[in-house]
């Protein structure tokens, strides 16, 4: 785990040796603050749509994490690379990210806003490579067809990204985004899934787009 960053460590001390210092006007710049202040909440989605914050650490990876471990690739590190991109250069602990669920009938959709900018150029070199790669449950099994295609969306600092599974004569995609803000970030990522209990239906990618931009937007204006 990377050390926190010096503003939240001000603040502690801060906070520990000044009970009785004077309240200081103004607006939050510590990354915690900022991110809190940019975070969609339920108001901004239509009535019916299911919002719930989530207290995890999104950075951590499935590998040393508790979880289950990725998928076997050929080429090697391509059923997680997106994944182990962002690992390698995020930063954790207290303030360092907050996540959400928002979910749709026809689409899960998780948004992740960062207190620290995204490897785009890592992530991009990573999809260029895994375009097309084959999944295995394990090594006798035959492998299962993927594709990773680049979304045509506006925004130099901005990716998008489709991966679509071929099993058998079906395709299942699910959608990726990444965009830096300056020294912070957003990232996404939408599953279809069906939920008819929801009254608000989603058009994929259409619905996570829309998502994902109003998002990077609101912490662009943070």
């Amino acid at each position: 785990m990377s050390a926190p960053r010096v503003a939240v460590l001000v603040v502690a001390a801060a906070m520990a040796t000044g009970g009785c210092a004077e309240s200081v006007s103004g607006t939050p710049t510590w990354p915690g603050a900022r991110i809190e202040q940019a975070v969609l909440s339920a108001d901004d989605f239509p009535p019916g749509v299911i919002y719930d914050r989530v207290n995890t650490d999104p950075a951590a990876t499935s590998e040393g994490s508790g979880g289950p471990p990725a998928m076997l690739s050929r080429p090697q590190g391509c059923s997680d690379g997106l994944t182990r991109v962002i690992s390698a250069s995020a930063e954790r602990g207290a303030g360092s990210a907050a996540e959400y669920v928002v979910g749709y009938d026809g689409a899960r959709i998780v948004m992740t806003v960062l207190s620290w900018p995204l490897d785009l150029d890592g992530l991009a070199a990573e999809a260029e490579r895994c375009a097309r790669f084959e999944t295995f449950f394990d090594t006798a099994s035959p492998g299962i067809p993927m594709t990773t295609t680049r979304l045509d969306i506006a925004g130099g600092q901005t990716l998008a990204y489709q991966q679509t599974m071929t099993l058998g004569s079906g395709e299942s995609s699910v959608y990726f985004w990444f965009a830096n803000v300056e020294a912070s970030a957003v990232f996404g990522v939408a599953f279809p899934t069906s939920n008819p209990t929801i009254a608000v239906k989603a058009a994929l990618p259409q619905t996570f787009l829309d998502v994902a931009a109003k998002q990077t937007d609101r912490l662009g204006v943070r």
